[in-house]
């Protein structure tokens, strides 16, 4: 039998009767309860209750009245959070469960219905609103439409809105990330979770279902990884790995300034000269790390100190990050998680060695960091003057024979004169003996350094014989120019 419209007066009274009879009918209805703040590794929230808001489309059936439901049922959630139903008007269901809002209405419509049975289905949830700031490429609010599968519709996860705000930069503290969700009745809900252990473990609780209204937090990590950074890399949440970023390099490189470094593999040939990036397309989807920026600005020098490198990192908060880098690990052991990931804004800083010896910088001076060749302008009495391109930390001995060798007839043989500019504008001239059976070392075969300047001088014979040919060579011509007109 169908439900039979009552009047207003006679409804009132019915509902006066049963409030007496049950005192449980007149309470407000039960909302769903704040919900403590979880902590890493717990199971986050319960999935299972839809909160309706503005844009969703709804099925609402009244148990055997025709005319309010199936086709004549379907409405929208309107931007205040209200749907316009039938004897009711405007009823608001922001914030309600599909149970909650059933449960209104039904307490609604008993004002002109006995004993009504309301059915709220969702038909199209709207899309999400969420925000998400702090350690991402690109913080701000986005709209994340919902997917729909055979099985139903596919609510947006974490991951999914990381990837959407531009993934997560090497700055970020993926231990702690935490959603805030508003709730309808008290403080809003927030969820900490732990996306590392979604990344070892596979958790995929921690990859949490989100919510209309959540808004995303992902803080710096106070004491950035490497080894962490490199892996991260390579997640779906992760920033784009072939977007250049502008760095800073300063220290001990032959061009320090501000560069573009791309994922790609740039290369200093000469020293000073800046890198060029490679063409190799299966080197596009790679991140730009330190080793890279480093050959941009033209290779490291030979008194570089490879093993206190320093990046300084800003964060999102303003605060900056300090990450220490040992780049011999690198050179001699293959350590890879020295290679450290670059973003935009970092400060690469090389100080100065002080303690470095022949082994290591020979080391050095081979590592891909390194540029090709350095410049050595060598003058005097050698077989071919001018400037010899050799590989860095080359013995001044290996330069000299690069010039061919000294003028055995001219050349003063046992000693020349190294003139060398200093970083801070000062120049030291050294006079060495030579000796080809020494090895690299500081005294007799110092280790050339770019834009060496080595003078060959000449021999003592060589002196005297080009000093009586400077003094004789006029009368010598004199006496030639005699000659033309008959003079003896």
């Amino acid at each position: 039998m169908r439900h039979q419209l009552i009047t207003p007066k006679a409804g009132f009274a019915v509902l006066m009767l049963a409030l007496v009879a049950s005192p449980a009918l007149s309470a407000t209805p039960a909302f769903l309860p704040p919900v403590s703040q979880v902590q890493p590794g717990m199971v986050p929230f319960e999935e299972s209750s839809y909160v309706l808001g503005a844009g969703d489309r709804l099925q609402i059936d009244l148990f055997d009245v025709p005319e309010y439901s199936g086709e004549n049922g379907r409405r929208q959630v309107l931007v205040d959070g209200t749907v316009n139903l039938p004897l009711l008007g405007s009823v608001s269901v922001r914030g309600m469960s599909l149970k909650q809002a059933e449960s209104e209405l039904s307490r609604r419509y008993a004002r002109f219905f006995k004993r009504p049975a309301v059915t709220v289905t969702l038909l199209t949830p709207r899309p999400l609103s969420i925000g998400v700031l702090g350690e991402v490429s690109r913080p701000g609010t986005y709209t994340i439409p919902l997917a729909s599968e055979a099985g139903g519709t596919q609510f947006p996860t974490l991951t999914k809105a990381l990837q959407t705000a531009g993934g997560i930069t090497q700055a970020a503290d993926v231990r702690q990330v935490q959603i805030r969700r508003p709730q309808r009745l008290g403080a809003p809900q927030i969820i900490t979770v732990d996306l590392w252990s979604y990344v070892q473990n596979g958790s995929l609780q921690q990859d949490v279902t989100l919510r209309d209204g959540d808004s995303i937090s992902v803080v710096a990590a106070t004491n950035p990884n490497p080894a962490e950074s490199l892996l991260l890399a390579d997640t779906t949440f992760a920033g784009e790995k072939g977007r250049p970023v502008n760095v800073a390099i300063v220290g001990e490189v032959f061009r320090p300034g501000s560069y573009l470094v791309t994922g790609t593999n740039p290369r200093a040939s000469t020293a000073g000269a800046q890198g060029t990036t490679g063409s190799n397309i299966s080197n596009l989807d790679k991140p730009p790390t330190i080793t890279q920026a480093i050959q941009v600005a033209g290779g490291i020098k030979p008194l570089a100190d490879i093993r206190r490198i320093q990046i300084r990192r800003p964060t999102r908060s303003g605060a900056e990050q300090t990450i220490n880098i040992n780049l011999l690990q690198l050179v001699q052991a293959g350590d890879l998680k020295q290679d450290v990931i670059l973003q935009s804004g970092d400060t690469i800083s090389i100080p100065t060695a002080t303690d470095l010896t022949p082994a290591d910088a020979a080391q050095i001076a081979s590592a891909s960091f390194s540029p090709d060749t350095i410049r050595v302008n060598i003058v005097g009495e050698v077989k071919q003057p001018g400037v010899v391109q050799v590989p860095p930390n080359t013995p001044m001995n290996q330069a000299l024979l690069a010039s061919g060798g000294f003028d055995n007839r001219r050349a003063r043989k046992g000693r020349v004169e190294l003139i060398r500019l200093n970083p801070d504008g000062t120049v030291v001239r050294r006079d060495i003996s030579v000796d080809f059976a020494q090895g690299i070392n500081e005294q007799t075969n110092p280790a050339m350094r770019n834009n060496d300047i080595i003078v060959v001088g000449r021999s003592g014979l060589t002196s005297v014989t080009d000093t009586l040919g400077t003094v004789l060579s006029p009368l010598f011509s004199l006496s030639n120019f005699l000659r033309i007109f008959g003079v003896p």
